[in-house]
């Protein structure tokens, strides 16, 4: 549980850092913290209204963290920034995705990627 909590804060402060790595499982606590508090919010969105506005304010925020832990791991696994936008193919694009945020560490980063 620590782990998980620790994962989740160090992601938001570290929102505006771009650069650097971020091990495997920092982003896989982050993504399951997400899962778990967009489910709660979801879930008591049927309660009462408030808490559709809540979810919704905070999923257009947590995309800059998403967005950076994102591509901190894709410079761990050895990737360039840019194969995040290989999201933007429907389907294949997100499968993909997940592969590359599953590979292990890179060793050595090649040259443009430290």
């Amino acid at each position: 549980m620590s782990e998980l909590i620790d994962s989740f804060r160090s992601a938001w402060q570290r929102s505006f850092d771009f650069e650097g790595r971020s091990r495997r499982p920092a982003f896989w606590w982050f993504t399951l913290a997400n899962f778990i508090i967009s489910l709660g919010l979801i879930l008591l969105s049927g309660i009462s209204n408030v808490f559709g506005w809540i979810y919704s304010i905070y999923a257009l925020v947590v995309l800059l963290p998403t967005l950076s832990l994102s591509v901190r791991r894709l410079r761990d696994g050895g990737k360039h920034w840019a194969w995040i936008f290989i999201t933007l193919i429907p389907v294949a694009g997100t499968i993909w995705f997940i592969y590359l945020m599953c590979q292990p560490t890179a060793g050595v980063l090649p040259p443009g990627l430290s």
